[in-house]
C-alpha cells in the first residue's frame, strides 16, 4: 500500500470536469395495477426539490454542486486543481490507478472498491490527506466500482483498469456526495392517489413507487361526510399578521377579541376552529386566558391542532343581544375575516358556551347551520337571547344541564335540544324528537346519551347531572364536561 501525505496532489486525468454530482434521485411511479402515473409531482422535502413523472411514470432530482473555477481539461498535467462541492470537505481522484484524497480536517477516509458481480475487493480506512494505490486490490483487469467517504460526505464512481491501470471515470463530475439530511423524505402528489411519503436514508438511489387510488368521498345535498377532506379557507397560504389580541368591528360594534394560534402554526394546513363564547358577567379574556376556551385548549393535541378564538360580546352584564340580530351580525363577518387572514378547515367550525354565551352558541345553531359543523353548549336556555326563526338544517349538537340548575331551567335546555331534534334525522331532516333520552337518575355520575335516530353525521348528544348552573363539573378530579365536550369536537 503506498500512502504518500500531502495537501496539494497533482492530476492527471483523461476526462474534462466541468460539474459535480451531488446527488441523483430517481425512479418510476406506477398504480397498483402496475401502470405508469404521469403527472405525479415528486418533491425532496428537506432538498425543496420537485419534478414530475414523465408519460412513463419517471423522474430524475438531480442537483450539480461544484466551487467556482473548479475545471480541469484534457492533457493538464501541470496545475492541482481540486474537484470540490460546495458542501464539501475534499476532492478526490485517480491518477494511473492511484486514488488521491485531500480534507482539511482529520476525519477518517474510508476506501472500498467492488466489482460489478458485488464482491468487496479493496477495503482500507485512512486519515487526513494522501494517496492510495488501487493497484494492490484490483488484481484483473475490467471495471470496478469504488466508494469513498471523507467525515460525513460520500461518493460512488465507476473505473477501468486496464494493464497500465489507467483509470477514466465513467460520470463528467465527481465530488464527494451532499450527506442525506435527517428526517429526509420523497413526497409524491398525483390526482386521485393517496399522497406518498418515502423515507431517504441517501440520496443517490433508484426507486420504484406505487400509490394507492384514494377513496372516493361521498357527497350529499348538505353537510359533509364523516371524517371529510379539510376544505382549506382563503387565507391558506397567507402569512399570519393577526395578533393574539385585537379589535375588530362587526354589525357596527366594536369588540374585543383574544386568538390562540397553534404552536408552530403552518399556513398552508387548514386548522379546526373553536369559539369560545363568554358568560354574563364574564370576559373573552376570561374564556382565552383563565378558563382556557372551557377546559379545550388543555386537552391532548388541542395546542397544535386547533385555533381558538374568545370574542366579547357588546356588554358585560348582556353580553350577546337580546332583541336583534347585530351580534349574527358580528358572528358572520368575524369568522369571514378569519377565514380569509388564517387557514382555517371552513368545514371544522365549532361554537361553544356556558350560560349566556351557551344560549348565544344556540342561537348561531338555528341560523349558521351552512357555517358551523357544531355548537356545545353548557347550561343552556331560551330565555333573555335573540332566537331566530330556525333554518331547518341539521348541525351537530351537544348540550349538558344540572337538573338543580335554577337559573337556566333543563326544561329550556331540553327546548333548545328539540329544536335542533326536528332538523336532524337521516337526510331528508326527519323530526327526531319522539326518542326519549335517558338521563341522571340521582345516583352515580353524570349521564350523557348519544340519540340512536339522528343521521350519523349530524350527532346530538345530551348530557345531564346532579348539579346546578355551572360548566367546569368535576368527578375524580377530572373537567368531564370539558373531556366529553372535546370528544365530541373531534370526532368529525
Amino acid at each position: 500500500m503506498k500512502r504518500a501525505f500531502s495537501l496539494v496532489l497533482p492530476i492527471m486525468l483523461t476526462t474534462a470536469f466541468t460539474a459535480a454530482s451531488a446527488y441523483t434521485v430517481s425512479g418510476t411511479v406506477k398504480d397498483n395495477t402496475n401502470k405508469a402515473v404521469a403527472g405525479a409531482e415528486v418533491t425532496l422535502i428537506k432538498e425543496n426539490k420537485s419534478t414530475v413523472t414523465d408519460s412513463r411514470g419517471k423522474f430524475t432530482i438531480h442537483e450539480d454542486e461544484v466551487s467556482p473555477g473548479d475545471t480541469i481539461s484534457p492533457g493538464d498535467t501541470t496545475t492541482p486543481h481540486a474537484i470540490v462541492a460546495s458542501h464539501t470537505p475534499g476532492y478526490i481522484s485517480i491518477n494511473s490507478g492511484i486514488l488521491s484524497f485531500s480534507q482539511s480536517g482529520s476525519s477518517p477516509v474510508q476506501v472500498r472498491i467492488f466489482d460489478l458481480v458485488g464482491n468487496q475487493v479493496f477495503k482500507q480506512t485512512l486519515y487526513g490527506s494522501g494517496q492510495v494505490d488501487l493497484t494492490s486490490g484490483v488484481k484483473a483487469r475490467g471495471v470496478y466500482v469504488a466508494q469513498v467517504a471523507v467525515g460525513s460526505a460520500k461518493q460512488a464512481f465507476r473505473f477501468t483498469a486496464n494493464g497500465n491501470y489507467s483509470a477514466s471515470f465513467s460520470e463528467t463530475g465527481h465530488a464527494l456526495l451532499k450527506e442525506v439530511q435527517n428526517g429526509e423524505a420523497l413526497r409524491v402528489v398525483a390526482e386521485g392517489f393517496d399522497t406518498l411519503i418515502v423515507p431517504l436514508g441517501t440520496l443517490d438511489t433508484t426507486l420504484e413507487l406505487k400509490l394507492n387510488a384514494a377513496a372516493t368521498q361521498q357527497t350529499y345535498a348538505f353537510g359533509y361526510a364523516i371524517g371529510n377532506d379539510p376544505t382549506p379557507s382563503k387565507g391558506c397560504g397567507k402569512d399570519n399578521k393577526l395578533k393574539d389580541y385585537f379589535k375588530f368591528t362587526g354589525g357596527g360594534i366594536e369588540h374585543e377579541v383574544y386568538l390562540d394560534l397553534p404552536t408552530n402554526y403552518d399556513k398552508n394546513k387548514p386548522y379546526r376552529l373553536v369559539f369560545g363564547m363568554h358568560c354574563m358577567g364574564g370576559s373573552a379574556q376570561n374564556v382565552a386566558k383563565n378558563e382556557h376556551y372551557y377546559g379545550y385548549r388543555d386537552q391532548k393535541g388541542a395546542k397544535e391542532s386547533t385555533i381558538f378564538v374568545a370574542p366579547h360580546g357588546y356588554t358585560d352584564n348582556m353580553p350577546w343581544r337580546c332583541g336583534d340580530n347585530k351580534d349574527h351580525l358580528f358572528f358572520d363577518e368575524i369568522l369571514t375575516y378569519l377565514n380569509d387572514n388564517l387557514c382555517v378547515d371552513t368545514s371544522r367550525v365549532f361554537s361553544s358556551g356556558f350560560s349566556f354565551g351557551a344560549m348565544f352558541s344556540n342561537s348561531l345553531a338555528q341560523t349558521f347551520q351552512h357555517r358551523l359543523r357544531g355548537v356545545v353548549v353548557f347550561a343552556t336556555a331560551d330565555q333573555v337571547i335573540y332566537l331566530p326563526k330556525n333554518a331547518g338544517k341539521p348541525i351537530a349538537w351537544m348540550g349538558t344541564v344540572g337538573l338543580s340548575d335554577g337559573t337556566c331551567p333543563p326544561s329550556m335546555g331540553r327546548s333548545a335540544r328539540d329544536r335542533i331534534l326536528k332538523n336532524n334525522g337521516p337526510e331528508g331532516h326527519t323530526d327526531c324528537t319522539g326518542e326519549k333520552a335517558t338521563e341522571y337518575a340521582n345516583n352515580g355520575g353524570h349521564v350523557c346519551y348519544d340519540y340512536k335516530t339522528v343521521d350519523p353525521r349530524f350527532p346530538v348528544k345530551w348530557c345531564t347531572f346532579s348539579g346546578g348552573h355551572q360548566w367546569d363539573m368535576r368527578e375524580n378530579g377530572k373537567l368531564w364536561a370539558s373531556d366529553v365536550g372535546w370528544e365530541f369536537i373531534t370526532q368529525f
